[in-house]
């Protein structure tokens, strides 16, 4: 019987994983993340959570003015020890047509990270990445929640003055607001075909 040798990311160096360390793995399962040098996998996704995504990606995009653009399930590098992937983001035009890095977003690039909340990511995206995106200065961060059979987007802005996001708003049947640009989702179309 002969044994697979462990990949080189099964065990991390003293300190943790650094982004250059990160982005140098090969074989890693999709979407994961680097949160405090540390490797965060992500279980496989609900339908929900790709109908949601879908969802926001298409209405961002298609709402977004001409020097915005919405991307999807893109790492953001936020510092030496942080690289989440948001399931929706909101980047410069200019970001979303370079080349050079081709994988990953840089934490200026953002006008708005998106989390849909999976079971296995609820504290992660409450209390873990907000954190870490407003200390990167993303001026935005929205969190879309389950809620039995209805959905409930909280709406976040950053306060420079402490570098910790505010909360704007809740919203459940429809998300209409004016900034990073005017944004109108019908929440209840999340199942229904469009």
């Amino acid at each position: 019987m002969t044994v697979e040798p462990l990949p080189d990311w099964v065990i991390p160096p003293a300190g943790g994983f650094t982004v250059e360390n990160f982005l140098a793995l090969r074989g890693l399962p999709k979407h994961t993340e680097l949160i405090d040098g540390g490797l965060v996998f992500a279980s496989p996704q609900e339908k929900w959570h790709s109908r949601v995504v879908s969802l926001f990606h298409r209405e961002l995009d298609l709402q977004a003015p001409s020097h915005l653009r919405a991307d999807r399930e893109m790492a953001v590098r936020l510092g030496n020890r942080q690289m989440p992937e948001p399931d929706v983001l909101v980047v410069t035009a200019e970001a979303y047509r370079r080349e050079n890095p081709s994988n990953y977003y840089f934490a200026e690039d953002l006008v708005l990270a998106v989390a849909a909340v999976s079971p296995d990511s609820e504290e992660r995206d409450r209390e873990t990445k907000p954190g870490k995106y407003a200390k990167a200065g993303v001026p935005r961060y929205w969190r879309i929640e389950r809620q039995a059979a209805d959905v409930a987007v909280y709406v976040y802005e950053l306060d420079p003055a402490t570098a910790t996001y505010g909360l704007v708003g809740i919203f459940h049947d429809r998300l209409k607001i004016s900034v990073p640009f005017p944004i109108d989702i019908d929440l209840t179309s999340i199942g229904q075909r469009g």
